[in-house]
């Protein structure tokens, strides 16, 4: 019994601090299913609103001092806080995506906080689905982009997140923290009671703006069937990120297994052992 006691006390020691900004979105809230119960991660929650569910660091991070206690004795930082919608306005975005990445780029450095993941979008390269939509959508599309693909955005949101990026990248590499940076372009990833490829569709006739089978429900199966990225393999990246030593600044594709994915998975293979557990074209129906 001693034993196991020593041994719970060295796990708790050892465990990673890990903050998440705007952590109950929907990629926040995929982390904590995943990985909260997970004994190598001491997870902070850092959003603008409270949590009845969890302990919850409110502050929004557009305000650089409100924010910065919860950066101090940090490992890790997923940030996810900023406006999440490819409907943002410019001053949307340049409040909450680009000043707010800004200060939390700040605090890290200020906490000398080692390792930084930031949640990109695949809409840093958005035209590239614009000028090939809806063929993009088929199985048959044989184009693949990688983390070399130079930015196309096709908002102002994936405009912000090109941005940031960039900035990610000046501090990496002009300043001592953090050490590691960690740009995610991710794809799909939905609510719980969506994480499947019809979901997206479903929604759409709940909504009333299309019928279920019709054209319009079946370009979304087949779009979401392309960029499907489940909680689970979202998370699963998360954690390979918190666990790699060897990145200095690199960019992943956040996306499943899909066989009709346009985005490559095998550089987050490569580098971070990536290793997802889903595809969208193992699903012939709505659960």
């Amino acid at each position: 019994m001693l034993h196991a006691y020593v041994t719970l006390g060295l796990l708790k020691f050892m465990a990673k601090e890990v903050l998440i900004t705007g952590a109950f979105g929907r990629v926040g809230t995929a982390i904590i299913d995943h990985l909260s119960d997970n004994s190598a991660y001491n997870f902070t929650y850092l959003n603008r609103s409270d949590s009845e569910e969890y302990e919850t660091f409110v502050a929004d991070v557009c305000d650089r001092e409100a924010i910065q206690p919860a950066f101090e004795g940090k490992d890790a930082v997923v940030h996810l806080a900023g406006y999440p919608e490819t409907d943002g306005t410019w001053d949307e975005v340049l409040d909450n995506n680009i000043i707010g990445m800004y200060n939390t780029l700040e605090a890290v450095k200020e906490a000398e906080v080692e390792k930084f993941i930031f949640g990109s979008t695949n809409h840093v390269v958005g035209m590239f689905e614009v000028d090939n939509a809806p063929d993009i959508y088929e199985l048959d599309f044989e184009h693949v982009i990688d983390h070399t693909e130079p930015h196309r955005p096709d908002t102002y949101y994936g405009t912000s997140k090109a941005f940031d990026e960039a900035l990610g990248r000046y501090y990496q590499e002009n300043f001592s923290h953090p050490q590691q940076f960690y740009a995610l372009r991710i794809a799909s990833v939905r609510h719980e009671a969506y994480d499947h490829p019809y979901g997206d569709a479903e929604q759409g006739v709940e909504r009333g703006d299309w019928d279920r089978g019709s054209e319009e429900y079946q370009m979304w199966v087949a779009r979401m069937k392309s960029m499907w990225h489940s909680r689970r393999d979202l998370a699963h990246m998360v954690e390979c990120c918190l666990e790699d030593d060897s990145v200095e600044f690199d960019i992943f594709y956040g996306v499943s297994d899909n066989d009709r994915r346009w985005f490559d998975i095998e550089h987050a293979r490569d580098i971070i052992g990536y290793d997802p557990q889903d595809n969208g074209e193992e699903w012939k129906a709505a659960p």
